[in-house]
């Protein structure tokens, strides 16, 4: 169930005035994805809009696949497109549709047209329609075959449908304007002839319907009010209107409102796809993509992805957004519902010298010290003699300002004792190898009885009873904030966009750990078991994002 908004915007004022002036008395809209790939953060705002518009007036929502290119369409693309709305929040219940549910009832309109003297079959291939077209600045010529007699062109059409004609060989087009300023408006294509098996209706079809045909006809049949487009339909529009009044049927209202996009980021289908078949990604699903599918294996949650498209809400241009913003409303859900965990990323032994051999205590933590009294979950932890920091927790001649392990220095083990180290094992190498240590029996859960305070505390793990485990840290897939502008963009793929450790370890409640919950390592992000690779016995966690945004630093 989604939330109602607040935002206010000129779609939605728009639509309240139209209510009370009585052109409609329900607010009725639709989502219609082609099913040709998978969704990503721009259909995200378009989902958002279409669903909480529709919510908000108490009306519905359509989902509707527009279907009507089966040379890229698959049974595989709208089984995802589902999922990932449903994971979203929204809800289209009963109203799940097709264009091809409308095949039948679009040729009986084309017939229409044709027999009302505005519709002709034209024999010019693709090629020449365009060159025939025109310019902005000048206008187009007409078919040689745009005065073909109503007979002709209702037995050529026929013939079309029968698949008598090979591709490309005869197309069906609108009679309107050659010199129409608005270029939709030069007898723009209906139908065009594919000889291929559709993923619903088989190889009943030889002609399929363009989108600027099925669209607003297909909006019509299902008693939609409100089509909402990005800006680009906005030279659409007039098409899509007069299409529906030479018909004569419903008329809904189409309202465009500007696109979202975020620097760093593709979200073009074709060069997603380029990425995905070029093997610079490991599929659709690779965390590095802004595919839902790609954001939720991360650990992505439909609440951050709804916050931010409620908090940039409808514009009447195109945005081109930081990252940043995304990745602050992922931030600020995760911070809230995350359990925490700690995990070392790169281990330093520690010997507790005053530690008795073989003993064992079990520290009760809070999983949400953010929220104990609305979540007082707790997990035990185990201390022992023999325990893992991380190795930057530790400087042998370390600043002044720095409040973590040094030789001499006491810092205080999270949820445990207070802590000094007292002498450093290195290797012949001269790498540090291993810290000895003593803590204070009197210092459990951070009290002595000096009061003493420390100014460092840091997070740990018991060495016996560590997991193992890989950690996978993504990083933006793009070096240039806009890398659709790129001459080619896969030259600005960041060589860094996903760096693999191994041999973590982690605290053992984390054994169990599950793919649909979000754990803040503490100190070092937001990790996710992955949903494909994980198994207990080789845990693998994608870091969702980290603690604080570090790219601006990098100077990125």
């Amino acid at each position: 169930m989604t939330e109602i908004t607040e935002t206010k915007d000129f779609i939605r004022n728009i639509i309240k005035e139209e209510m009370e002036n009585g052109r409609f008395s329900q607010v009725h809209t639709r989502f219609p994805p082609e099913p040709n790939g998978y969704l990503h953060i721009g259909h995200v705002t378009a989902i958002y809009a279409d669903f909480s518009i529709a919510e908000e007036f108490g009306g519905q929502c359509n989902l509707r696949f527009d279907d009507t290119n089966p040379i890229k369409e698959k049974t595989e693309y709208v089984d995802g497109i589902m999922d990932d709305i449903k994971w979203l929040g929204f809800d289209w219940e009963d109203r799940l549709y097709f264009t091809s549910d409308y095949f039948d009832q679009l040729y009986t309109w084309a017939i229409q047209l044709i027999n009302q003297g505005d519709a002709y079959v034209d024999d010019l291939d693709m090629d020449e329609i365009r060159d025939y077209r025109g310019t902005l600045t000048e206008p187009g010529k007409n078919s040689p075959y745009r005065d073909r007699s109503i007979t002709e062109n209702l037995e050529l059409f026929e013939r079309m449908k029968a698949g008598e004609f090979p591709n490309g060989s005869h197309v069906l087009r609108a009679k309107i304007d050659m010199a129409s300023p608005i270029i939709n408006m030069r007898d723009p294509v209906m139908y065009r002839i594919l000889h291929a098996d559709h993923h619903r209706t088989g190889d009943k079809w030889k002609i399929y319907p363009m989108y600027d045909w099925a669209h607003g006809q297909s909006d019509s049949i299902e008693g939609v009010t409100y089509s909402l487009c990005s800006l680009e339909y906005l030279n659409h529009r007039p098409l899509y209107d007069w299409f529906l009044d030479k018909l004569g049927i419903d008329h809904p209202q189409q309202l465009e409102f500007g696109r979202v996009s975020i620097n760093h980021t593709i979200t073009s289908k074709r060069k997603l796809r380029r990425l995905v078949e070029g093997g610079h990604v490991d599929g659709w699903d690779d965390p590095r993509l802004p595919t839902v599918i790609a954001m939720r294996r991360r650990g992505y949650t439909a609440a951050a992805l709804r916050d931010f498209c409620k908090t940039t809400g409808l514009s009447k241009s195109h945005r081109h957004m930081d990252v940043g913003m995304l990745e602050h409303a992922v931030r600020n859900d995760l911070n809230t519902v995350s359990p925490r965990a700690m995990a070392v990323m790169d281990p330093l032994r520690v010997v507790v010298k005053n530690y008795p051999e073989g003993q064992v205590e079990w520290f009760e933590l809070p999983d949400y010290p953010q929220d104990k009294k609305n979540r007082p979950a707790t997990r035990k932890v185990p201390f022992s003699r023999l325990l893992y920091v991380e190795r930057d927790d530790f400087m042998e001649e370390p600043p002044r300002k720095f409040f973590r392990l040094g030789i001499g220095r006491e810092v205080r083990f999270l949820g445990a004792y207070y802590i000094t180290c007292t002498d450093i094992v290195k290797d012949e190498d001269g790498k540090i190898v291993e810290l000895h240590c003593t803590y204070d029996p009197e210092s459990q859960g951070g009290r002595t009885p000096d009061k003493r305070k420390v100014r460092g505390t840091i997070h740990w793990v018991s060495a016996h009873h560590a997991i193992t485990a890989t950690a996978r840290l993504y990083d933006r897939l793009f070096l240039s904030e806009n890398p659709e502008a790129e001459d080619d963009f896969i030259t600005d793929l960041n060589p860094d966009s996903l760096r693999v450790i191994e041999n973590i370890q982690l605290e053992p409640s984390l054994a169990n750990a599950s793919s649909d919950t979000v754990y803040q390592f503490m100190r070092k992000g937001y990790f996710v078991p992955d949903e494909k690779e994980s198994t207990p016995d080789a845990l693998i966690f994608n870091r969702t994002i980290s603690m604080r945004d570090t790219w601006a630093k990098r100077g990125k």
